[in-house]
């Protein structure tokens, strides 16, 4: 069975910058694969190649079996392929179903079914009290949700993470993660990026370990926490984290 997502030898340079060298691996339906690398490591330049939001200087991106490389944001969206940002920026003057209802509308045409969509979307991830609140009274891990029901109301096979518990108080991280676990019984595939490696160890099903804009390790979790390129980027701090 060929692979949801297929990602082969993506490279980004930005002047003398490489910021991904050459990065290859798969996402089979139905997984969860974590994407793990210290700052700096090309993490959120890889989901803006795969998304259509930079060009890459080689490689390409298959989504089903399909070339998206070069495809505009919208049009990969169409196409199955939602993503959420870690930094947050909701329609602060909008409430809560507008902007849930702005990716709805990227799926769906009709106001009626986009506004359906929204409060459904709300509601799986626990936001339907404040759906005629303003985005800018929401907390940090209001806005995560925010965030994650937007790209769920563009009813998505594949979702792109990044960061989702970044930023939220530890109440709030048992919360994210279990939204994360219903997402994938619910059948949807996700790659996530994340620097909370209790989460990523428990929640991914493999692994790609980025650093300095190169693939280091890709596979099991237990397999990625023992490699010895992963533990020398991460100063061992992994081992104690997971």
């Amino acid at each position: 069975m060929s692979p949801l997502l297929d990602v082969q030898g993506l490279t980004k340079r930005f002047g003398g910058l490489t910021a991904n060298a050459n990065i290859a691996f798969d996402v089979n339906e139905g997984e969860i694969v974590g994407i793990i690398g210290p700052n700096g490591a090309g993490k959120s330049t890889l989901f803006d190649l795969i998304t259509g939001f930079q060009s890459p200087n080689a490689g390409r991106a298959l989504l089903d079996g399909r070339d998206i490389t070069g495809l505009r944001p919208d049009r990969i969206g169409r196409l199955g392929l939602a993503r959420t940002f870690q930094k947050l920026k909701p329609f602060v003057d909008l409430t809560v179903t507008e902007n849930v209802m702005v990716g709805a509308l990227a799926h769906t045409p009709v106001l009626k079914t986009a506004r359906e969509q929204a409060l459904e979307s709300l509601a799986f991830v626990d936001l339907l009290d404040k759906r005629n609140h303003f985005a800018r009274e929401l907390s940090t891990g209001q806005r995560k949700r925010l965030e994650l029901a937007r790209a769920l109301a563009m009813s998505p096979r594949l979702i792109l993470m990044d960061e989702v518990t970044g930023g939220v108080d530890q109440r709030s991280v048992a919360g994210l993660v279990a939204l994360v676990r219903e997402l994938k019984q619910r059948g949807v595939t996700i790659v996530m990026i994340e620097h909370n490696m209790q989460v990523i160890m428990r929640l991914a099903d493999r692994i790609l370990a980025l650093h300095a804009g190169r693939r280091i390790a890709f596979g099991a979790p237990d397999e990625v926490r023992s490699d010895a390129a992963v533990v020398d980027a991460y100063l061992g701090t992994i081992d104690h984290a997971a």
